[in-house]
C-alpha cells in the first residue's frame, strides 16, 4: 500500500514508518524537521510540512491509499496538535479524494468497561481525566472532527504507552476499551494501526488496544 504518515518522528510514528517499510509498503513521512528522522529506505520519502496546513499536505496525500496520524503533543504547550493536525489532514484528504485515515487517540475517552477494578473505575481513570484534561479535550475534538467527516476513519485508543519491544500480542475492542488493559508499547500500537488500515470492521469506529 501507499501510506502517508503524520507525526513520523514521534515514538508511535517512527514505529509506523519502520514497520510499514518492513512490510513492503511505500511510505511518505511528513515531518517538520528531516533531521529528526534518521532513516533511509528505497520505499521511503521524507517531506517537510506543517501538519495543520491542509494545502501543504495535499501533494503528500494525493494518490495514497491511507493516512496514518501519530500526532500528539510533546508537552503541555503543544496541546491542540491532534485536533488541528487531523483537521488539516481531513481537508487535504478531501481535496485529494483519499478516504482512509487511522489516528492515535487514548483509552480514557472510552467508557470504563465492565469488570474494571473499583480503584480504576472511581479513582484512577477519573483522576487521569482531570490531570490531563486539556490533552483529552484535544483528542475528543479530534474524534468529533472524524465523526463529522466523510472519511473512513479509525481512532485507536491505547492506555499507558511504553517503549517496550514489539510483541505482536495484544487485545483489541472495536467500539470500546480493553477490559483491564493497563498498557501497551508504542511498537505494538503502531502494529495495530497498520493492521487496521485495510480492516473494514474498524471503519468509522474507535478501537481500544492494550495488553
Amino acid at each position: 500500500m501507499k501510506l502517508t504518515v503524520l507525526g513520523a518522528t514521534g515514538g508511535i510514528g517512527g514505529q509506523i514508518v519502520r514497520q510499514a517499510l518492513a512490510a513492503g509498503h511505500d511510505v511518505t513521512a511528513v515531518v517538520r524537521e528531516k533531521s529528526r528522522l534518521a532513516l533511509e529506505h528505497p520505499a521511503l520519502r521524507v517531506v517537510t510540512a506543517d501538519p495543520t496546513d491542509a494545502w501543504a499536505l495535499v501533494p503528500f496525500v494525493t494518490g495514497r491509499d491511507a493516512v496514518l496520524s501519530a500526532l500528539g503533543p510533546r508537552g503541555r504547550k503543544a496541546v491542540g496538535i491532534a485536533s488541528a493536525g487531523t483537521a488539516g489532514a481531513l481537508q487535504a484528504m478531501d481535496a485529494a479524494g483519499v478516504r482512509r485515515v487511522v489516528v492515535v487517540s487514548a483509552a480514557p475517552l472510552a467508557p470504563i468497561p465492565d469488570g474494571e477494578s473499583l480503584f480504576l473505575r472511581y479513582v484512577g481513570t477519573p483522576l487521569i481525566r482531570v490531570v490531563l484534561k486539556s490533552l483529552y479535550a484535544d483528542l475528543a475534538e479530534m474524534e468529533t472532527l472524524l465523526r463529522d467527516s466523510p472519511a473512513e476513519w479509525t481512532s485507536v485508543r491505547p492506555p499507558r504507552l511504553t517503549d517496550k519491544p514489539f510483541t505482536g500480542s495484544y487485545r483489541t475492542v472495536v467500539g470500546g476499551a480493553v477490559p483491564k488493559g493497563m498498557s501497551i508499547s508504542r511498537a505494538d500500537t503502531a502494529h495495530a494501526m497498520l493492521a487496521m488500515v485495510d480492516d473494514p470492521a474498524t471503519f468509522r469506529q474507535p478501537v481500544g488496544v492494550a495488553y
